[in-house]
């Protein structure tokens, strides 16, 4: 996969907007969201600003950084939060000044429903484990994800979703059940429910975690977690983005480490 020049403002970080944290086990093994977003996108934990807004954490005017990244979380964004609302109004400053955004899961539904679409809980229940992931007919034509295959296999775990985009938004994929995986919002705004930043590991350490839950759902947690398999393409999707919207200064070593992530506060 080939990536532009290098284009990142040196003076300027990446905003990862933490809304959320990896549950405890998970998070003492494998890292915290942060720390996974530096991975798939090759950032240098030392070129990343982590805020966490749940924490009251003020972010920084859109202008005084090279783009944002915007997490999952437990949270729900119909639960209306106090610094979800803050944070919702936060987005559409910064797509008013046009700057790069790429939001995950709840990042995702936070972003839709900032610029006025609509979450909801997804229907027929959970959507979890490693599931194939069709481009639409818009995705060849756009810089993203032009040049992908017409499907690939992502990790997902959420209960809500968006169930309607906003006005102007474009969807550039979509799953068997959640017909707006991947949505595009102006020239360079982006998000995915699926989790470009999970590797086969963590995707595993979630279904574990959710077993007792989805077998009362019906679903079989044993077969989903057989099929958990690596996802080069969305994380490679992720990486794209990170260089074609923000450039990229530098990039970690693949043994950046989460004692190494924590010195600067990201794991």
């Amino acid at each position: 996969m080939k990536f532009p020049p290098n284009r990142f403002p040196p003076s300027k970080p990446v905003l990862v907007i933490r809304t959320g944290h990896a549950p405890k086990p998970i998070r003492a093994r494998h890292g915290d969201f942060a720390h996974w977003f530096c991975l798939a996108a090759r950032l240098p934990s030392s070129q990343v600003r982590v805020i966490d807004v749940t924490a009251g954490e003020r972010l920084p005017a859109p202008n005084e950084v090279a783009g944002a990244l915007i997490t999952g979380s437990a949270a729900m964004v119909t639960e209306r939060a106090a610094w979800s609302e803050l944070t919702a109004g936060w987005i559409r400053n910064a797509m008013d000044a046009e700057l790069p955004m790429f939001g995950i899961c709840f990042g995702h539904q936070l972003m839709a429903h900032a610029l006025g679409g609509r979450v909801d809980y997804l229907p027929g229940g959970r959507e979890i484990g490693t599931l194939p992931i069709d481009f639409l007919a818009d995705a060849p034509l756009d810089a993203l994800t032009e040049g992908m295959p017409t499907s690939f296999r992502a990790h997902t775990t959420h209960e809500q979703s968006v169930v309607e985009i906003p006005l102007e938004a474009t969807v550039l994929a979509r799953s068997e059940r959640d017909p707006n995986h991947l949505v595009r919002y102006g020239k360079q705004a982006y998000s995915a429910q699926f989790h470009p930043e999970f590797n086969a590991e963590v995707m595993r350490a979630y279904i574990r975690r959710k077993h007792a839950d989805m077998q009362r759902e019906g679903s079989d947690p044993r077969q989903i977690f057989r099929e958990v398999a690596a996802t080069p393409v969305a994380r490679g999707l992720f990486r794209r983005f990170v260089h074609l919207h923000m450039g990229q200064k530098a990039a970690p070593s693949p043994t950046d480490s989460i004692a190494q992530a924590a010195r600067h506060g990201i794991a």
